[in-house]
């Protein structure tokens, strides 16, 4: 009996405690709901509907956007200017030019699936005016054409691919010397179109993680340099080793591997940083020794028209020069996106 009684005096203790905790929340409710009614009763009605958007859209289901298959395009046209003038009597030295560079991106990717087909074209052309010279120099000059298959490995970010790159140019370019005697500067022709070309084509595996991250590692790739026999049979072309092709030929094959990287993001607000790597190495014919293209795009969108352009790009080649070929570029531009 003594146990049955201390069971229902505990049962009737904690019914009691939990009905006074039970009106407790109630009393709290009916002031939190008073008070409520209040504010609301003395905010604008605008601003009650832009915060209950606010919440309903911090409460609602995060849901992933998926990518849109099949097409998708992308071109963009700038063109960027410089001028510098200086009267006779200006005393700090200097040369009065004017320069041009223009370039052309266009982009057109495909999506079905675990399928990616990506395509990129650039060119780009640039040209200075100096004063006193009757011919201009070139700043840029570049045609290149980039096509990337890829196939998913599962649900990674994996892919099985296949590459072909391209590359030349569109214009001659010289070599610049003094004339001893005249002491006036004088042009040697050393490149033009389609002299040198490359071409690079093979298998490999693919690591994308977005359109804005991601490295191509081809192991197997196969090399063409086309050139003009014009320059493997003179002798003032390196005694005729021309871009590594030999003397009186037209082309030379390489077998080796390559891996290409491209990462972009944003700095701050409105400046993005784009990183290019291209690395290549031919098996058949010094193996350690690695072609090396890099190439840093900053770029500061003023508003859609206007933007400023910094590029800095280093090239390794040994077949063209002993030492790295440096380029750099700043302008400030005119866009055009179609």
């Amino acid at each position: 009996m003594k146990k049955i009684a201390l069971i229902s005096f505990i049962f009737f203790f904690a019914l009691n405690t939990f009905g006074q905790k039970a009106k407790q929340l109630d009393s709290i409710q009916f002031y939190l709901r008073r008070s409520l009614d209040s504010l609301l009763e003395n905010t604008p009605n605008e601003l009650n509907i832009i915060v209950l958007k606010k919440i309903l859209k911090d409460i609602a289901p995060k849901t992933e956007e998926k990518p849109s298959e099949g097409w998708k395009k992308l071109g963009k046209f700038s063109l960027f200017f410089n001028q510098s003038a200086f009267n006779y009597d200006w005393q700090g030295g200097g040369t009065s030019n004017i320069a041009g560079n223009t370039t052309m991106h266009y982009e057109f990717n495909y999506k079905r699936k675990n399928l990616t087909w990506d395509t990129k074209i650039l060119a780009d052309y640039g040209l200075s005016f100096l004063k006193g010279e009757s011919f201009s120099r070139k700043t840029n000059d570049r045609i290149e054409f980039n096509s990337r298959l890829g196939q998913r490995i599962k649900q990674s970010f994996w892919n099985y691919s296949l590459f072909i790159n391209f590359r030349s140019q569109f214009a001659k370019g010289y070599r610049f010397s003094k004339d001893p005697d005249t002491d006036r500067t004088i042009r040697t022709e050393e490149t033009h179109f389609f002299s040198p070309a490359f071409i690079q084509i093979g298998p490999g595996l693919l690591w994308k993680k977005n359109d804005n991250h991601h490295i191509n590692i081809a192991p197997v790739t196969s090399r063409m340099i086309f050139v003009n026999d014009q320059f493997t049979t003179s002798s003032d072309y390196n005694d005729g080793d021309y871009f590594g092709v030999d003397s009186g030929e037209k082309s030379r094959f390489e077998f080796g591997g390559s891996l290409s990287a491209y990462t972009k993001f944003n700095i701050i607000k409105n400046i993005t940083m784009e990183h290019i790597l291209n690395l290549y190495t031919n098996y058949i014919e010094n193996p350690y020794n690695v072609d090396i293209d890099y190439t840093l795009n900053i770029n500061l969108i003023v508003n859609k028209y206007i933007s400023g352009n910094f590029v800095f790009q280093a090239i390794y080649d040994d077949n063209a020069t002993s030492g790295f070929q440096i380029r750099e570029v700043i302008g400030l531009g005119l866009n055009y996106k179609f």
